[in-house]
């Protein structure tokens, strides 16, 4: 089948860009051919016409912007010009995707998140027009949810809350749904009496990942640490719910000046850059200056995580809300421990539960105990790896590309 893939944006590193990735090596080594339209290609280089930029559909947009600003952080006393925009801006995605359907004969749509969270509403309003007017068969991939957000996706008006409400997820009935944990399974099922398939995020076990070699033996030399020190790997991006605060805060409770925590990800999507500017408030209360490393600018000019991974010491990874976890799930294939919040609602139902050997927390907190343990990985190397290769096994049942074969063996039989 030919497979068209309608995402904000590809080739970076949030996780529904990088699960994606994985649906498309996955869908064309089962003998699919995938076509991609998206308003950012990030740091791919695309090839017509399997990849298709239409700028409006990036979340950083002009127009996604504007109605983001007008909906959720500063309305207007009047609606009816932002609600006449989504519609305008909504027809004209519509029409985009209707020509990128014909020109690429595509028989089955994927929509990756692009009709489950409305942080660009005239997409997911655009591809709802779309389906309802043609019946075209898709399959959204749905990784959260507006409800999940607290208050980040409600707006006073009224027009539109329902409009997000009627357009997020895409409730119409020939719609296949695919969430990423078992909360989406019974959240849909609950509301809207609907049988979704559960996917778990994976990572490509039978690859070699996060492997010493020549090549990247310098590659967190060359972010600061040295030869002598060790390396704790924070490889996420830095907004709020990924709980950094807690790992400088270890790293401030261990007090070990041979200890670097490097930060790989990038702060592009924090807000006005609030939560960056609290942590290197905090990096300077501790004293922690020459041990945090904010790594973003050297991930982003080399793009291989894998090169991160391999010789790092241990992962800290404390989050307080996941869909799923790529992180947890990279830093088993690379064989490292790592330390983790119960974040919520994913943890320990879909992960945690299963048996991983992991230095888990409550609530952020890091208590005596729990720094006593995290420092006897961090220093013991034969136990660090004994962690590493049970993880690695216990994950490859659980979360390997074979795991994602049978799902979208079940998804894609239309």
């Amino acid at each position: 089948m030919n497979i068209g893939i309608i995402i904000g944006r590809i080739g970076g590193v949030d996780g529904v860009a990088l699960e994606t990735l994985k649906w498309i090596d996955e869908l064309e080594k089962m003998g699919h051919k995938t076509f991609i339209i998206s308003g950012d290609f990030e740091n791919w280089q695309m090839v017509d016409p399997i990849h298709y930029k239409f700028p409006v559909l990036s979340f950083f947009s002009p127009e996604a912007d504007w109605e983001q600003r007008k909906a959720f952080f500063e309305p207007d006393d009047n609606v009816d010009q932002l609600m006449s925009h989504i519609h305008q801006i909504a027809d004209d995605i519509e029409k985009k995707i209707e020509d990128w359907v014909v020109f690429n004969k595509i028989d089955v749509i994927l929509s990756e998140n692009a009709s489950a969270l409305p942080c660009h509403i005239s997409m997911g309003l655009g591809i709802k027009k779309f389906i309802e007017r043609t019946s075209h068969p898709i399959v959204t991939h749905d990784h959260d949810f507006h409800w999940e957000r607290g208050d980040r996706y409600k707006s006073p008006h009224k027009e539109v809350n329902q409009l997000v409400n009627e357009t997020f997820p895409l409730l119409i009935p020939h719609v296949k749904h695919a969430v990423i944990n078992t909360f989406g399974v019974n959240t849909f099922k609950k509301l809207f009496k609907i049988d979704a398939v559960n996917v778990p995020n994976v990572m490509d076990f039978n690859k070699p990942y996060g492997v010493p070699t020549e090549e990247n033996k310098f590659f967190l030399r060359r972010m600061g640490v040295a030869q002598d020190e060790l390396a704790l790997l924070q490889v996420t991006r830095i907004v709020r719910r990924k709980g950094i605060e807690t790992a400088i805060e270890l790293m401030h409770k261990l007090n070990d000046p041979k200890l670097k925590l490097v930060i790989t990800g990038n702060y592009q999507d924090d807000e006005y850059n609030a939560y960056y500017k609290e942590l290197v408030d905090q990096i300077y209360s501790y004293g922690l200056m020459k041990q945090v490393i904010f790594g973003h600018e050297n991930v982003l000019n080399h793009m291989d995580l894998s090169d991160v991974y391999a010789h790092g010491t241990a992962c800290t990874y404390f989050s307080t809300y996941e869909g799923f976890g790529n992180a947890f799930v990279e830093a088993i294939l690379a064989k490292k421990p790592i330390f983790v919040n119960n974040y919520k609602p994913v943890y320990w139902p879909d992960i945690g539960s299963k048996g991983f050997r992991a230095e888990m927390i409550e609530d952020s907190k890091l208590t005596d105990e729990s720094v006593k343990r995290m420092s006897e990985v961090i220093y013991n190397p034969r136990l660090a790896r004994e962690i590493g290769e049970y993880n690695f096994e216990l994950g490859k049942k659980h979360f390997s590309y074979e795991v994602l074969e049978e799902k979208l063996t079940e998804l894609f039989s239309f």
